[in-house]
């Protein structure tokens, strides 16, 4: 059984998720921790937990998703893992988080990045990948089809869906990756998404007011 706890981290008020199963293994998935406040409040529940986290996933690059990226190198020996097509975005967080007057301490970078379709382990589960662009160049969501949950991001919200003012966002893609990616999903599936509470895939087709199913 995979188990999920969330944690509201920084000025954006992103979720960073922690899944782990009953082994123990565990993934960060989008670390958004900024301040020691927040990130003693994640390791002291890995801690608590006795957890062995095994995996550091982006789904995408925004600053508010990789505050934490080195924080989690440092004190787990992770490398974050997402797609290449976000590697321009990370590069430039370092730019411009001095400007907006945000401390960043420099992700590092794996050498190999996930791909658009596939799964990743954690324990003895896998999380498949679903290549969601429009907020981002190369969004991925992480779904589990036994525990019937998806990792969002910042694709779909409650009620709502990612920006796509920002740079490397498209409206028009988004909404297609919305309703060709994720809406064929079961729609019992619950979302974690990047900000905001969880909702559930056919919630949203029935009432979300910029895309229905």
């Amino acid at each position: 059984m995979i188990h999920i706890k969330s944690f509201v981290c920084n000025p954006y008020q992103e979720n960073t998720y922690l899944l782990y199963d009953d082994t123990g293994s565990a993934a960060i998935i989008d670390p958004g921790m900024y301040g020691p406040y927040e990130e003693q409040q994640l390791s002291d529940f890995i801690r608590a937990e006795g957890l062995t986290p095994e995996l550091l996933l982006n789904t995408h690059c925004h600053i508010d998703h990789v505050l934490g990226n080195r924080y989690c190198y440092d004190q787990y020996g992770l490398l974050p893992q997402f797609h290449e097509g976000e590697l321009p975005l990370l590069m430039e967080v370092q730019n411009y988080a001095p400007q907006m007057g945000i401390r960043y301490d420099v992700s590092p970078i794996a050498e190999t990045f996930l791909p658009s379709s596939g799964t990743v382990s954690l324990g003895q589960h896998g999380l498949e990948l679903i290549f969601a662009p429009g907020h981002s160049p190369a969004h991925l969501c992480f779904y589990s089809r036994d525990a019937n949950f998806l990792i969002g991001g910042d694709v779909l919200f409650k009620g709502s869906i990612g920006r796509t003012d920002l740079p490397g966002g498209n409206h028009q893609q988004l909404l297609d990756s919305i309703a060709y990616k994720l809406y064929l999903l079961p729609a019992e599936t619950v979302v974690y998404p990047g900000h905001g509470p969880q909702t559930t895939i056919g919630h949203e087709k029935n009432t979300n007011p910029f895309i229905r199913g």
